[in-house]
């Protein structure tokens, strides 16, 4: 399969008409490429801190998952799946300590992760109180939408 070229200034041309027309994703295909653009579906309420992400350091996820295990794990009752596209990171800014970490509890509301989409960081909220059972993504993982990121059972 060739290599996907993005062309940055179309995917902004899409961004702007979001805006503009206020709908909530523009989703085009071209054969076996596709483009989705959304706007993110999660409440922005003041992201845990300005989040600079320079030099994200690389921080092993709990239980990576490799692409085989994510199609099953999506099924999951407990699954936290991606409401965008873009980069997630676990931790507020490089050197802080995890958002979450396997075998903690966590209430509803509560911040598991973040994740970049056009230079805004978006809280990715615990769906339920629960336990975090499963982290699948790593630290700076670019995310698809719909993909499991974690498991809170």
């Amino acid at each position: 399969m060739a290599k996907f070229e993005m062309d940055t200034e179309f995917v902004r041309k899409l961004a702007e008409i979001l805006e503009e027309t206020h709908l909530g994703e523009i989703e085009l295909a071209d054969g076996e490429r596709r483009i989705r653009v959304a706007r993110p579906t999660v409440t922005v309420a003041a992201a845990a801190a300005p989040v600079s992400m320079a030099a994200p350091l690389p921080t092993p996820a709990a239980s990576p998952a490799g692409p085989a295990a994510g199609g099953d794990l999506a099924k999951h009752p407990g699954a936290v799946k991606s409401p965008m596209v873009g980069t997630a990171y676990l931790a507020p800014e490089p050197g802080k300590p995890n958002f979450i970490a396997v075998g903690d509890k966590v209430a509803v509301g509560q911040t598991l992760l973040i994740i970049e989409a056009m230079k805004t960081f978006n809280p990715i909220k615990a769906p339920k109180a629960g336990t975090v059972t499963q982290i699948l993504v790593e630290n700076a993982q670019p995310v698809e939408f719909g993909e499991p990121l974690a498991i809170v059972e």
